[in-house]
């Protein structure tokens, strides 16, 4: 599955992602900003994330309890597979350079890095 989320369908997603299973109420419920979107765009983006192949659903008359066809992790993969083809024509030096270069990893995260790319050649 090569297609990228939205803001709004990622945010739905992370919240299925943590509830496994979940009717429109309880994606609405375990929103944590504020304002809370409408009851309706979040069941639209459930359809268009059911179309799209990530998600499916159990209907029980006319509601629908949704859960995710593919795991955070591997959309994650996926996701920066992409990124990495796309954005960085396939390097992934060049992305770790964006990164480090634009201060998005403090240096405890570096050396959390560094402790798994050590872990790694083992």
């Amino acid at each position: 599955m090569s297609k990228i989320l939205t803001p709004l369908e990622l945010k739905v997603m992370n919240i299925l992602w943590g509830l496994e299973q979940a009717f429109v109420n309880d994606v609405l419920e375990a929103w944590n900003e504020y304002p809370k979107p409408a009851y309706n765009t979040i069941s639209t983006t459930l359809r268009i994330l059911a179309e799209k192949g990530f998600i499916h659903y159990q209907a029980f008359g006319r509601t629908h309890r949704y859960y995710p066809l593919i795991s955070q992790p591997d959309y994650q993969k996926n996701l920066m597979s992409n990124i990495i083809q796309n954005a960085f024509s396939g390097s992934v030096s060049s992305l770790v350079s964006a990164i480090v270069d634009n201060e998005y990893i403090s240096d405890a995260e570096l050396a959390e890095i560094q402790e798994l790319l050590n872990k790694s050649r083992q």
